[in-house]
Parts: structure tokens; sequence; C-alpha cells
């Protein structure tokens, strides 16, 4: 028997753009035909919709779409066999997350995804139902047993394709990243090899979609569980496997290894490849960023120039009374530093026009934090003001610690179209701009050893307003990854009163989180998708029952 060569096809489809998504297809397994001699290629879950394609789902023309698509693989793509992901079924009555092995022009098999995710991110339940058989095809003297992404995570999908005959598991996936994931995924796949005795090919995708990103990491283990290949992070690409028979009649499988980078590097690929393909399929010629001189606009500004190249970035410093000469001399070093177009544009101006006209109707009424809300506001007007007149998209520069307390300002530092930080908390952006400064000293140093400020009033310092970010953030992610309520925290040691004052900003702020621009997920516990709370509601930190 001669050897398999098997390509995992880790590319970056489109959510919703069949045509383009089987262009893709194609192209991806002519170039691995002729470039490594492929004989299958294996492509991600619901290659040809993209993932997670929602309820586009529920559109039957979606469905025809994918049958057409269908059709023209069969007739286009020649001289290699391929593995692709798609809807398969009617929608709203039998419609099934299906996996199809299509050689020499022929659809020889197909296989419905057996456990669909419910929880999280995913909500396969909505569109999907549940598939029951395995799907064992022979290739060229090797059987491959077919598989979809939530399935390898249980025990029955790979021992029924096993009972069925698989000689080798093959796993379609869209898993989106998380910090920490990957780990997750190749632990949990070494439980089915061990399991079943057979090797595991798994293909994952690639790319940003709305908040999620994928980060590739396909991989491959050995009958033994050892790992024999892996592909690289967030890089589209064709990574080819060698599969055999030993002498003894095992399968074995062979293939290169990508280096592993550490977490703060994949967190910031993540974020730099979730944020170009947000602006990149969604045709944005470039983006406008308010830069303040402090350190989150900072690593939004580096985020963007590395996402998208520096001259489709625009910079615009917008002092006040109230803004410090360091804060604007730091502005112009890093934007000069990374060669962004810059502008400063003072509200100040604007600022006393909002006050001249409010003067009557504040007339007795003390300076609050209405006055440092206007400032906000004058800066969102003009951001938005240049995204229209430009076409390009405004840049949210708040991180998760300030969207959890609700720190921010509706209609003015929460203006924008995408938010980079979103679900990065304030700790995490000083480590992330330590990180891109080993790389290139692109953020100027006092920016990340300076105090933090929003600069709305004299002497304003963030830590007048909330706790320190160090303690902030580690009572934030016990209460909103971990669902740890007020008593388990002050059992943990945490003063009481930190933590109830905390929580009530929290609780009262999803008011605001809701009308908050998307951003990449990056944590087990994101707000949006992975976290949905009312508005109105009376659960508060003091409602117990007597």
């Amino acid at each position: 028997m001669n050897d398999v060569t098997l390509v995992m096809g880790q590319i970056n489809p489109v959510v919703g753009d069949v045509a383009g998504n089987v262009v893709k297809i194609i192209t991806s397994a002519h170039q691995a035909r002729d470039q490594f001699g492929a004989d299958l290629v294996v492509f991600p879950e619901l290659t040809l919709t993209g993932y997670p394609p929602e309820d586009l789902l529920l559109r039957p023309g979606l469905l025809k779409r994918v049958n057409k698509a269908l059709d023209t693989l069969q007739k286009h793509v020649e001289g290699v066999a391929i593995i692709i992901g798609h809807p398969d079924g009617e929608v709203r009555k039998e419609l099934y997350n299906a996996a199809s092995m299509i050689v020499d022009g022929n659809r020889v098999a197909t296989y419905f995804k057996h456990k669909l995710p419910n929880y999280s991110v995913f909500d396969e339940k909505r569109y999907f139902v549940e598939g029951k058989e395995a799907c064992v095809v022979d290739f060229k003297g090797i059987r491959f047993g077919l598989t979809l992404c939530e399935d390898i995570w249980f025990t029955e999908p790979a021992c029924q394709a096993a009972d069925a005959g698989a000689e080798i598991l093959i796993n379609l996936n869209a898993s989106p990243y998380r910090m920490g994931k990957w780990q997750l995924r190749e632990a949990e796949v070494k439980k089915r090899v061990l399991e079943t005795g057979l090797p595991v090919v798994y293909v994952n995708q690639v790319g940003g979609q709305d908040e999620l990103v994928f980060d590739g990491c396909s991989f491959a283990l050995d009958h033994r569980g050892e790992k024999v290949a892996r592909a690289p992070a967030f890089e589209s690409g064709l990574y080819p496997l060698t599969v055999n028979r030993s002498e003894n009649g095992i399968v074995q499988i062979h293939g290169q290894m990508a280096i592993k980078e550490n977490e703060h590097a994949m967190i910031y690929k993540a974020l730099t490849t979730g944020l170009r393909d947000y602006i990149e399929k969604n045709h944005f010629p470039g983006v406008v960023i308010g830069l303040s001189g402090g350190i989150d606009s900072a690593l939004t500004l580096a985020l963007a120039v590395d996402a998208i190249g520096a001259e489709k970035v625009h910079a615009v410093m917008m002092p006040t009374r109230y803004t410090a000469q360091i804060s604007l001399d730091d502005a112009k070093a890093m934007a000069d530093g990374l060669g962004v177009h810059y502008s400063v544009m003072s509200i100040e101006p604007v600022f006393e026009s909002f006050l001249t006209t409010l003067s009557d109707q504040f007339t007795g009424l003390p300076v609050d934090t209405t006055e440092e809300n206007i400032q906000a506001r004058c800066r969102g007007i003009i951001l938005m003001a240049l995204s229209n007149k430009t076409g390009s998209m405004v840049l949210a520069t708040g991180n998760k610690s300030e969207m959890a307390v609700g720190y921010s300002t509706l209609y003015g530092d929460m203006a924008g179209g995408y938010s980079p930080l979103k679900d990065v908390y304030k700790t995490m952006v000083y480590q992330l701009s330590h990180y891109r400064n080993t790389r290139s000293m692109v953020i100027p140093e006092r920016i990340i050893t300076r105090p933090p400020s929003a600069e709305l009033a004299a002497d304003q310092l963030d830590q007048d307003s909330l706790p320190p970010y160090e303690l902030l953030d580690k009572i934030l992610e016990r209460y909103i990854a971990d669902d740890s309520c007020f008593e388990d925290l002050v059992a943990e040691g945490y003063d009481a009163e930190v933590v109830a004052r905390v929580i009530k900003m929290v609780d009262r702020n999803e008011y605001k989180r809701r009308q908050a621009p998307p951003g990449i997920r990056i944590s087990s516990r994101a707000f949006g998708r992975d976290r949905r709370y009312p508005i109105t509601s009376g659960y508060t930190v003091t409602s117990t029952i007597e």
C-alpha cells in the first residue's frame, strides 16, 4: 500500500460567502495537489458557509447556494479528494451539521454531527438535529472515520467510528480561540486516542468572525496519543501529513511541528487577527482612533498598525483644558514612531459651546460627571464625523475592566464600530503592552508606567473612582468568569465593602454593555455571546431571602 498524503486545509472562510468559500476550497485543494502531491485535503467544519452562520441557517436560500456549491466542487476539484463541512438537509425540519467526502467527482460519504454544543458561544441546537450513525470511508486502503468538532469531546462518536471499522479519525473543527484552549483540545483528543487506539487528525479553521477568532492550531496525534504534527497559530495554510500502515498493520501519521508561542504572543495574534478580519471582511478602508496618551489607546493603535498597516490608520488627539502636556507629547511620539496619519483637534471650543448652550439648565447645579461625559461625547462626535466622511471605522479603545464596571461614556469613548480590547482586562493591557515592546519599542515607556487617568477633570486618576486594577481585575474575574457570589468572594478574603461595590457596578451597567460595539473574545467568559444577563433585574448583591 502506498502512503496517503493528507493535507490539513487550515483556511479562513467568510461567513455567508458560499461562492467565495468554494473558490478558496478549489484553489487550496489544487495547490495541495500540485505542491505536496496531496491525495486528500481536509477542510474545517461548515467550510462552505463559514462558522458560525447563525440565523443565516434559517434561510432556505443559503441551503440552495450550499447545494449548488457541492455540485461545483464535484465538477471542478480534480486529481485530489476533499473532505468539507457544510449544512445538509432542510431548514427548520431536519438540518444537519455535516461533513462530506468528495472523490473523483462523487460525494462518496456524508457524516452528520452527533454532539451539538449549546453552551457558551454555541447554540447549534437552534439549527441542527443530531446525527446517529458512524461514517467510515475506505480511501486508498485505509479506513477513515469522520467526526465533527464537538464529537471529539465525547467518548461515544469516536468509539462508534472505531466499532464501525475506522483505523484513523478525521475531526473537522470550527473551534474558537480563548486563552489556554489549544492545551485543552490536545488533552481531550488524546483521551479519544487512548480510548480507541486510533490516531486523530484535527483540522481547525483560522480567522476572525465578529467577536470570535479562530486560531487554527490544527494537529495530529498518533495511535499512542503522541503529537506528531501541529500547524501554526493564526496562519492560513496547507499542512501535509503522511499516513501509512506499519508492518504490523497500525496506521501511522507523520508531519511537521510548528513552534508554539507563549500566551501573550497568542493573545496578541488573536487580537490582530480578529481586528484585521473584521476590518477587511466588512470592507472598511481603514480605521480612526482617538489617541489620548494613555495605555489603552496606545495598545489599540499598535494593534491596528500591526493588523492593517500604518497607512490605513488615522490617530486623532483631542485635547481639552484637562489634558496634560505629557499626554500630548507621548501621543505624538507614538504616532510619529508608528508612522500613522496624526491629527490634533482641540475640543475646548466645542466643550465651551455645549456648556454655554446648557448654562440655563445647569444653573445652581454642581459640576459633576455630566461635564466629564460631555467632553467624551464631543470626542465621539468628531471621531464619528471623520468616519462618516472617509468611510474608515472608529475603534473604541476601552478595556474589559472599564466595560465591566461602567467606567465609560455612552456615545463618548464607547462610540465605535469595533472594540479590540473589550475582553482584555486592564492588567492584561499592561502585559500586552510590555510584550509588544519586546518585539520593537512602539509604546513609550512613560505611557506604561504613568498612573492611568481619563483626564476629564483636574488631577483625575482612575484609582479615585475604582479599586486598584490589580484588585479589581481579580474580583471581576471571579465574579464574571467563575460566577462567584458575594459570600464566596468575602470568604476568600476580599474586603466585603469593595466586593459589594464592584458587584453593584457590574450589575447596574448591563445597559451600557448592550450598547457597546462588538469586540474580540479571548477569555472563557466575554461580554456578549458568552454572558447574557437581563438589564432589568431585582437580583442584586443585597437581595437575599430571609
